[in-house]
C-alpha cells in the first residue's frame, strides 16, 4: 500500500505573504491586516485553553466554514523538530533509495536543472527536516504539527491547514477515490501535480480563512514575529528550479482554488474533487479548467533502435509547469531565459511525452521529448525560445534550419519544429540521432 504525506511547509508562509493574500476572499481582511501590523498589539483576554482544547476549537471552526464532516476519529499530536528529522529519514523517504535519487539527478541534469552528481536524497532529507511545519498521513490517518516552542499562531494556523486535509481524505478518499498514491503519481506525474495543487490550494485557502476569521491578536503578532525572524539555509541553497517547484502546490494551487472560490464559494471547490484537474496547465490557467485537457503524445519504444545495453528508465509527461521551469530555471544562470519569455513560450502547451534511456555499461543516455502545441504559432514561440536556450547552453547551432549541437557534454543535440510539434533530442552519437529521427514521422 502506498502513501502520500500531505505537508505544510514553512517557506510558503513567507512567499505567500499571509497577511494580504486572502483580501479578495474575506472583506474584513483590510481591517485585520491593519490590526495585525499595528504596534503595539492590544490583546483581548482569552480563557486559558489546553493544547487539546485549542485543537478541538480550531476543528469546530474549520468544520463550520468548510462544510465538510469529520466522520472518523483522528489521531493527532505535536512533534518536535528532532522527531520530524527522524521521521523524514525513516518514513518519508523509506522507499526512495540512493539509486533512485541518482537516476532522478541524471534525468534532471539532462533537462539542465541539476548537476548530475547532486546528492538529491540527502538534500531532500535536509530540506524536509527544515521546512515541514506539519503533516497528515493518509494511510495511518495521523496528523502532526511540528513545534519546539508551544502551540502559538504558526502552529494554530498549521493545524487549520492539516485538519482540512483530514476532512478532504474522509470526504473524498485520497488513496482510492482520488487515486492520490505513489503508483498513480509515478505513472502520471502531471495528474498528480495538478491534484496536489488542488489539495494544497484548498488547505491554504482554508488556513487563510481561519486566520482572518478566527485568528487572535496574539496569533497575528506571533506570525509576524515568525516572518521577521525565520531563516531557511537549506531552502535558500536549493537549486533554482527546486525553490519554485517546492511551493508550486501551495502558491499556484492557492491561485487555482481561489479562482474556484470566487466563482462559487466552497461548493465550487468541492465540485473540483468530483472532476479533478489533470494538468499543471489547468492549474496555471484556471479559466481553462476543466475543458482544456491534454492530448496524448506517442513516442515509440526506442530500445531496439538504440541496440544492446539500453534501458528505458523514465517515461512521463513534462507538462506546462516543467516546460517553463526548464527554460527559466536552469542550473546555470547563463542559460536561464527571462521569466516572461519562458511563460509565453510554455503557454499553449497541448501535451507531451518525454522518455529517458540509460546505458549502464558506458554511462550514456538518450533523451527524447516530443511536445504537441495548441497551434503552430504556439509551437513556434516555444521553438524560438528553445533555440535561444540551446545557444546559451550548448553554443552556436551548427544548422541554420533547426537547432543542432554536436559532441556536447550532453551528446548530439537537436531541437526541431514541425507544424504544431517540437522535438528535443539528445543522443550519444550522430548515428543514434539519425536512427531515432527516422522513427519519428515528420521530425527527421
Amino acid at each position: 500500500m502506498s502513501k502520500k504525506i500531505i505537508l505544510t511547509i514553512l517557506a510558503f508562509f513567507l512567499v505567500a505573504c499571509v497577511l494580504t493574500s486572502i483580501a479578495v476572499v474575506i472583506g474584513a481582511a483590510a481591517l485585520i491586516k491593519k490590526q495585525a501590523t499595528a504596534t503595539p498589539y492590544s490583546f483581548t483576554p482569552q480563557p486559558t485553553l489546553t493544547v487539546d482544547e485549542q485543537m478541538d476549537e480550531i476543528q469546530e471552526q474549520v468544520l463550520a466554514y468548510r462544510g465538510l464532516e469529520l466522520k472518523n476519529d483522528l489521531v493527532r499530536d505535536l512533534m518536535t523538530s528532532a522527531e520530524l528529522k527522524e521521521q523524514v529519514n525513516t518514513e518519508f523517504f523509506a522507499d526512495y533509495t540512493a539509486e533512485d535519487a541518482q537516476s532522478d539527478a541524471e534525468i534532471l541534469s539532462a533537462l539542465g536543472l541539476l548537476d548530475a552528481d547532486f546528492d538529491l536524497l540527502t538534500f531532500y532529507q535536509d530540506l524536509y527536516a527544515e521546512q515541514v511545519a506539519g503533516y497528515y498521513d493518509n494511510i495511518t490517518k495521523e496528523m502532526y504539527v511540528v513545534t519546539d516552542g508551544g502551540f502559538g499562531g504558526m502552529e494554530r494556523m498549521t493545524y487549520a491547514h492539516e485538519f482540512t486535509h483530514v476532512l478532504q481524505d474522509q470526504t473524498y478518499d485520497m488513496e482510492n477515490g482520488l487515486n492520490y498514491n505513489d503508483e498513480t503519481c509515478e505513472a502520471d506525474s502531471e495528474y498528480c501535480a495538478a491534484l496536489t495543487a488542488l489539495i494544497e490550494g484548498d488547505a491554504v485557502l482554508s488556513e487563510y480563512y481561519w486566520f482572518f476569521k478566527y485568528g487572535t491578536d496574539k496569533d497575528k503578532q506571533q506570525l509576524t514575529e515568525f516572518q521577521q525572524s525565520y531563516t531557511s539555509p537549506v531552502y535558500d541553497s536549493a537549486p533554482a528550479y527546486m525553490k519554485v517547484d517546492f511551493i508550486f502546490p501551495y502558491d499556484q494551487g492557492y491561485n487555482f482554488v481561489n479562482y474556484l472560490y470566487a466563482e462559487g464559494k466552497w461548493r465550487a471547490v468541492d465540485a473540483a474533487y468530483a472532476n479533478p484537474p489533470v494538468s499543471t496547465e489547468q492549474i496555471l490557467h484556471p479559466e481553462r479548467y476543466p475543458d482544456d485537457t491534454p492530448v496524448k503524445v506517442n513516442v515509440p519504444d526506442l530500445v531496439n533502435t538504440l541496440g544492446n545495453g539500453w534501458e528505458e528508465t523514465e517515461r512521463n509527461v513534462m507538462g506546462e509547469w516543467y516546460t517553463y521551469l526548464i527554460l527559466a530555471y536552469g542550473r546555470d544562470a547563463s542559460f536561464q531565459i527571462d521569466d516572461e519569455t519562458a511563460k509565453t513560450a510554455a503557454e499553449g502547451w497541448g501535451g507531451d511525452t518525454y522518455v529517458y534511456y540509460d546505458n549502464p555499461a558506458n554511462s550514456q543516455f538518450t533523451f527524447v521529448w516530443l511536445l504537441q502545441w495548441d497551434t503552430a504559432a504556439d509551437a513556434d514561440e516555444f521553438y524560438q525560445a528553445s533555440l535561444t536556450y540551446g545557444t546559451s547552453r550548448w553554443g552556436e547551432s551548427a544548422s541554420t534550419d533547426y537547432g543542432s549541437w554536436q559532441s556536447t557534454a550532453d551528446g548530439f543535440v537537436t531541437i526541431r519544429q514541425s507544424g504544431d510539434k517540437v522535438l528535443w533530442l539528445m543522443a550519444p552519437s550522430k548515428a543514434d540521432q539519425t536512427s531515432i529521427l527516422n522513427t519519428l514521422p515528420g521530425m527527421n
